[in-house]
């Protein structure tokens, strides 16, 4: 801030500047409800709403049967495989009784035990066939849930196949949405950008100018945050393309506007130097002597040297001898430093 500036003129302007913010943070708040619910104007989509039901839904039915089916056939094969565990077990043991006593008999050499031997020997053979009857409970089993794993194997390619159908048809549906969604966050940025620019270029100097520059920020931070966000992507080529024309519109419009200030500075340079003091801002040019730079040309100045009355770039007056008592002032001040006097006087 100036030098030159009053001291209740800052603290005005810092206010001002916080109603700016106000002004904005209240529109943001405004503006971030409406956008935020653009969203549910758009049918929120699922994969059962493009799935064909009269296909999958028998499916389903009949893959959450065959799963019922794969879980009783697999408590059963546990029951049967420990009934077949427990008879082998029954079958060798008896057999290891048998071979023992097999051999005391051959020791002995008792006919009366050949009835014994008999009876011995059927039993084993009952053990016998009961493990094998076992065996083939166990291989039924094992069969049927083959069977059953193979059928839920074909059930449930079929239904992820339409399922992977439905999932494509729904990322497209979600595209499109964004895509319409985007369409309706654009529709209601650009005519904020468009009044911002509008307020930029015609009101920010007016007597108003904190509730034009807190619509230019309300507009710029909806552009920048509730707009870009959610551009669509497309592999980012979207998103690359609209990058490029915004680099090439705005520096165009930089390299316009530079042409128009070095247009506008080599005609201000051709005015007699009076008329240029006149028309130049007075806290501007005290802002920029106090920089050390020439209010007329914006050229750096060494203004601690006392031969510097103009400047050497484009010839304008930096400092003049008061009539009345000779201090050396700026060019620029109202009023001698030393006397007083005006300095129109």
């Amino acid at each position: 801030m100036s030098k030159g500036v009053r001291l209740s003129e800052k603290w005005f302007n810092r206010a001002l500047w916080l109603v700016a913010f106000v002004f904005a943070w209240f529109l943001l708040g405004l503006g971030s409800a409406l956008i935020h619910d653009l969203p549910h104007v758009e049918q929120s989509y699922t994969m059962d709403d493009f799935v064909d039901h009269a296909i999958i839904d028998p499916l389903r039915t009949q893959l959450d049967t065959l799963q019922q089916q794969h879980r009783e056939t697999s408590d059963k094969l546990d029951q049967a495989q420990l009934t077949l565990n427990t008879r082998r077990n029954d079958y060798q043991s008896m057999r290891r009784t048998f071979e023992n006593w097999l051999a005391t008999r051959d020791v002995t050499q008792q006919a009366q035990q050949d009835d014994e031997l008999v009876k011995r020997t059927a039993g084993l053979d009952q053990l016998k066939a009961l493990e094998r009857d076992a065996e083939k409970a166990v291989e039924t089993l094992s069969k049927t849930q083959l069977d059953q794993n193979q059928t839920e194997a074909k059930v449930r390619e079929q239904v992820k196949q339409l399922e992977d159908t439905a999932y494509k048809q729904l990322y497209n549906a979600n595209q499109k949405q964004a895509t319409r969604v985007f369409l309706y966050r654009l529709l209601l940025a650009l005519p904020l950008l468009a009044i911002a620019a509008w307020l930029f270029a015609k009101k920010r100097k007016t007597p108003y100018w904190p509730f034009a520059w807190g619509f230019i920020i309300f507009a710029l931070i909806t552009f920048f945050v509730e707009l870009v966000p959610y551009l669509p992507d497309y592999g980012g080529y979207v998103r690359y393309l609209v990058g490029i024309v915004m680099t090439v519109l705005g520096g165009k419009y930089a390299i316009g506007a530079l042409q128009k200030y070095l247009e506008k500075q080599k005609l201000a340079e051709a005015q007699p130097q009076l008329l240029r003091r006149e028309e130049l801002n007075y806290d501007t040019a005290l802002t920029l002597l106090n920089k050390g730079v020439c209010p007329g040309c914006e050229r750096g100045v060494d203004l601690k040297d006392a031969r510097n009355d103009f400047c050497p770039h484009c010839g304008i007056g930096l400092h003049t001898k008061c009539g009345s008592c000779g201090t050396r002032n700026s060019a620029f001040s109202k009023f001698c430093k030393g006397c007083g006097a005006s300095a129109k006087a």
